[in-house]
């Protein structure tokens, strides 16, 4: 696809942890769209396969890694060999994550650090392990987030926990890698048409059409609508942001704490 302006990505490397999937997935396709070079990580061969398929479906190099976000050496060897590969990393998009329905006392020991784990240690080891790859000045690092992270929300206590680890996170490393050229922000997605999370917390359709209508704007936000807001912050238009938490939910976030119960019973039942 020819891409010009803002958006024309031609000859910048993006590299998406977890990219081999759902939202991460659909934002490493839209700077494939435009031009970008891109690396993925996932667990998963055969996901990351699929997903370099459909990457390379638009004309640009791509290339996979397979590393848990959890093992801060492997993860940052993947980053040492698509540097190796591509040079430096313009766009570092941190999105893995790992989220159930379950109440506190209902929760493990093991359960809560899983979570904590894959969401703020993973989104350590994968900013971290990148900084020296990432090119200095222009870097733009994208944590992806969670509105749990500012609304206390039941049932969700340890996602909250470790989105609000997430979000602090990027603000720290701002203010930290700012001599170095480098943004750092935080988006924060809705609920996402077709995505693992959304078929976790709305698991059948009395769900869905609750948390829809929790949604000041109605509807159900999709990938694109995320990596548009990706490309703009990586973009010379995002060229002064940084230290952001940025909402990019509809405005469901807007509406307080929602209210689980019913799609825990739902999943419990399922069991």
């Amino acid at each position: 696809m020819k891409s010009e302006g803002p958006f024309d990505f031609h000859g910048r490397t993006v590299f998406v942890a977890g990219g081999s999937s759902g939202i991460n997935l659909g934002i490493a396709e839209a700077f494939a769209q435009h031009g970008a070079t891109l690396a993925i990580l996932g667990r998963s061969q055969e996901r990351i396969g699929t997903a370099l398929e459909q990457l390379r479906r638009h004309g640009g190099e791509a290339a996979g890694y397979s590393a848990d976000v959890r093992d801060a050496a492997a993860v940052r060897d993947a980053l040492a060999q698509a540097h190796a590969r591509f040079g430096a990393i313009d766009v570092l998009v941190s999105g893995a994550a790992g989220n159930f329905l379950a109440p506190a006392l209902g929760m493990s020991a093991n359960g809560f650090k899983t979570v904590v784990d894959i969401d703020l240690l993973g989104s350590f080891n994968v900013l971290r392990g990148a900084h020296e790859f990432l090119r200095k000045p222009g870097a733009s690092v994208i944590s992806l987030s969670a509105s749990q992270a500012f609304v206390p929300t039941p049932f969700q206590a340890h996602v909250c926990a470790a989105k609000a680890g997430v979000d602090m996170l990027t603000r720290v490393l701002a203010m930290e890698w700012g001599a170095d050229g480098i943004r750092v922000n935080s988006i924060v997605p809705g609920p996402i048409e077709g995505t693992e999370g959304i078929r976790r917390l709305a698991p059948n359709d009395e769900e869905r059409r609750r948390m829809t209508a929790r949604v000041p704007l109605s509807r159900y936000g999709t990938c694109a609508d995320i990596a548009g807001i990706a490309m703009v912050l990586s973009s010379p238009l995002g060229a002064y942001i940084t230290g952001v938490v940025l909402p990019v939910d509809g405005g469901i976030s807007l509406a307080g704490p929602r209210d689980f119960s019913a799609a825990w019973t739902a999943t419990r039942r399922e069991r």
